[in-house]
This record gives structure tokens, C-alpha cells and sequence, in this order.
């Protein structure tokens, strides 16, 4: 791994604004947990952040909840997996 894949930031369980909170007060996980951006990701999430005055960890939360749906339609490493196997 390259230096420029080590910097990351801790993100902890934070709603995202006033609405979601009894929404996702229950799903909030308090514990911290350390994600790796190559630099110029992180460095254009921190952009993001500052211009819409907003934490990194919230513009992370957003960017998922945007993605989600197109995530979960990539196949998964088994899913491949299998493909290969029998030749398809």
C-alpha cells in the first residue's frame, strides 16, 4: 500500500441532520471506525465538506445513502466467482 493510500479519517456514528435522528438514533453505532481514501479523494471530500459546512463523516453518510442502491446491484466477488467457474 502507497503512502498515498494511508490517510484516512475517523468517522463516528453522527445523524446526518435534525430529521433523520429519531430515524437513525436507534441505527447509530457510537463506536469510531477508520476509513483509507487515496489523497485526492479525501482531499476533494474535505473540499465538499467546507463548502456545504458540513463534517467529512456527514458528506461520507450522504455520498452512501446516494450510492447505496447502485452499489447493490454490482455482483459480488462470489457471484463472479461462480461465473467463472462454470465458463459463463
Amino acid at each position: 500500500m502507497g503512502p498515498e493510500l494511508r490517510n484516512s479519517f475517523v468517522v463516528e456514528g453522527e445523524p446526518m441532520n435534525d430529521k433523520d435522528l429519531k430515524s437513525e438514533a436507534s441505527k447509530t453505532d457510537k463506536r469510531k471506525q477508520s476509513l483509507y481514501f487515496p489523497e485526492s479523494m479525501l482531499q476533494e471530500i474535505k473540499e465538499e465538506a467546507a463548502r456545504l459546512d458540513r463534517s467529512l463523516s456527514w458528506v461520507v453518510q450522504r455520498a452512501w445513502k446516494l450510492a447505496r442502491l447502485e452499489i447493490k446491484k454490482l455482483p459480488s466477488v462470489n457471484d463472479v466467482a461462480d461465473d467463472e467457474d462454470t465458463g459463463d
